[in-house]
């Protein structure tokens, strides 16, 4: 089983390096990368905002009925905002897009591997490496870190509609309380670990869907795979990149 683990490592490993690689190497399928960028950025738009609105009301009546027993509730849009740009946002959307964005490349192509429209392509003297799967990796690392935007902006719109609901605080008060405490280490660095997120997903969504050779049975086991395995690598990462922003911006930890 480990030696399994490390070789499918190894081949993903590789799989993102080739990708990479030809990324930056012509030609380059602009048309096709801007089908890619518009399927994931506004094929996820409503998802991302109707969620971070949902997750920005539900966090407020929460941080409320905890705060209130100590009178701290002017610092509910601080606690709102620090909370969704420095974790909620980045790692819900890309919990997000590793279900909706990973199901679907990962079934796309190997639905293409089993009805041979990628050896169909191949003929063309078209390379489907660069056509099917460095466009989608441009395309998630590129705009995971925009939806992640849009998660923040509707989660602190859902805390302050509830918040305005309840205590009936002005929308320019709560913005000023919501950015006071806010650093561009709290912004930047979170956001941008979400291109980090975009590149494992797409990467990990097409060598399950680009490499499976089992038919109709490999598009199951591609889409399932590339939820599970995308999912899992990313709260890793999470992880890994928290780290590392704490010790490149130590006063974000405090």
């Amino acid at each position: 089983m480990v030696k399994s683990a490390l070789e499918s490592i190894g081949r993903v490993t590789s799989f993102g390096t080739r990708a990479l690689r030809d990324a930056w190497t012509p030609p380059f399928e602009w048309q096709y990368l801007l089908w890619q960028l518009c399927e994931v950025g506004v094929g996820s738009f409503l998802l991302v905002v109707a969620a971070g609105f949902a997750l920005g009301v539900v966090m407020t009546l929460h941080t409320r009925s905890t705060l209130v027993q100590f009178g701290a509730t002017a610092d509910i849009p601080s606690f709102q905002s620090l909370a969704f740009f420095n974790e909620i946002g980045p790692l819900v959307t890309g919990l997000l897009m590793a279900g909706r964005v990973g199901a679907s490349i990962g079934a796309q192509l190997a639905n293409m591997r089993a009805t041979e429209q990628i050896d169909a392509i191949e003929t063309l003297s078209v390379n489907s490496f660069k056509l099917l799967v460095v466009t989608r990796v441009i395309a998630c690392t590129v705009m995971l870190p925009v939806l992640t935007i849009f998660m923040d902006a509707s989660g602190i719109l859902g805390g302050f509609i509830s918040e305005h609901l309840v205590s009936h605080l002005s929308w320019t008060l709560y913005l000023h309380r919501a950015f006071e405490n806010l650093a561009l280490a709290n912004f930047i660095p979170p956001t941008l670990k979400t291109a980090v997120f975009g590149y494992l997903i797409a990467i990990i969504s097409c060598f399950y869907g680009y490499t499976t050779n089992e038919g109709s049975n490999g598009v199951r086991k591609a889409a399932t795979s590339s939820v599970v395995v995308s999912s899992l690598v990313i709260i890793l990462a999470d992880v890994i990149l928290v780290k590392c922003i704490f010790f490149l911006f130590p006063d974000q930890a405090l």
